[in-house]
This record gives C-alpha cells, structure tokens and sequence, in this order.
C-alpha cells in the first residue's frame, strides 16, 4: 500500500456503508467482532464498504438503522452501487473482522460468538446475491482496521503488532 497522501479517504462508520468511485480509498475502524465487507467492481472501479456489527435482522424489531445487519445492508450497499453504475456480474466480495473478542468457558455456546455468526451470515447473504468471495481475513481474537483501494480493489488488513496483510 502506497503512503500517498493526494489520495482521499472516506471513513466508514459502525453500522455504516459508503459507496464511492477511484481514485478513492476507504477504511474502517475497530472490526472486532464486526465484519468489514468490500464489494468491487473492477471494471467500473466502484466498490463499497460497509462495517455491520449484527448478523440477522430478523430477531430485532428496530430496524431503523439497517446497515448495522449483514442481511439488510450487503444488498442496499449493492443496489446502491448499481445505481451509480456498477456492473452486477462484475462485482466481487472481500471480508474481514468476524474477531472472537471474548473467552468464554464453555465452548458449546456458539450464540456467544457473535464474530462467527456475523462472518456465517455475510457469507450467506453474498452467496444468495452470486457475489463470489473473493478474499477474507476473520476470526481469531484480535481487532482489525480494513483499508479498500477503489483503484486496485486491493483490501489492506491492518492489525496491532502484526505485519500489514493484502487480501
């Protein structure tokens, strides 16, 4: 990744998603248990990135926030890059976050682990849009910081004492 600092960069929120067109770059902050999900088209070079922090919109009746969810906000992200000009059958997936920030002793309780089911969950909804996956980094127990190139559709990984990662 280039330290070129000519280049803007769109910060994406918690619960958030932006859409945007090179020669942007756009980050988010403090994936967790959150995942961090790029989506590209590299012929257009317009992606979007969204940060959801929950799974499954069903169990809740708030919804007024919908890109807080994987199934709400993976296809407004993508209805809005069409909008703008993508092409459906171009667009490509890049994940990361999906962290197990918290021990707990017993193993067997799964609900607990909210970074696996938000990462279960974008999985799912990318495969019921056709939307290949294209590279992830999730799991494990550490924050990440999530940096997308709308020129490359290169999706940096930035992690506390460890090495820079390009998915």
């Amino acid at each position: 990744m280039s330290a070129d600092k000519t280049i803007e960069e769109i910060k994406v929120g918690i619960a958030d998603w932006k859409v945007a067109r090179e020669p942007m770059r756009m980050i988010t902050l403090g994936l967790g248990s959150c995942v961090g999900i790029a989506l590209w088209d590299p012929y257009e070079k317009i992606g979007g990135l969204a940060h959801i922090m929950l799974p499954d919109s069903r169990q809740f009746s708030d919804k007024s926030k919908p890109a807080k969810y994987a199934d709400l906000a993976i296809p407004d992200m993508l209805a809005e890059m069409l909008r703008r000009g993508a092409r459906r059958n171009a667009i490509t997936a890049k994940i990361a976050g999906g962290a197990q920030m918290f021990s707990f002793p017993d193993k067997s309780i799964s609900t607990l682990n909210i970074g696996q089911r938000n990462v279960e969950m974008t999985i799912q909804v990318l495969r019921s849009l056709n939307i290949p996956l294209k590279g992830r980094h999730t799991g494990r127990n550490y924050g990440r910081i999530m940096i997308f190139d709308l020129s490359s559709g290169d999706v940096y990984i930035r992690s506390i004492a460890r090495p820079l990662i390009t998915i």
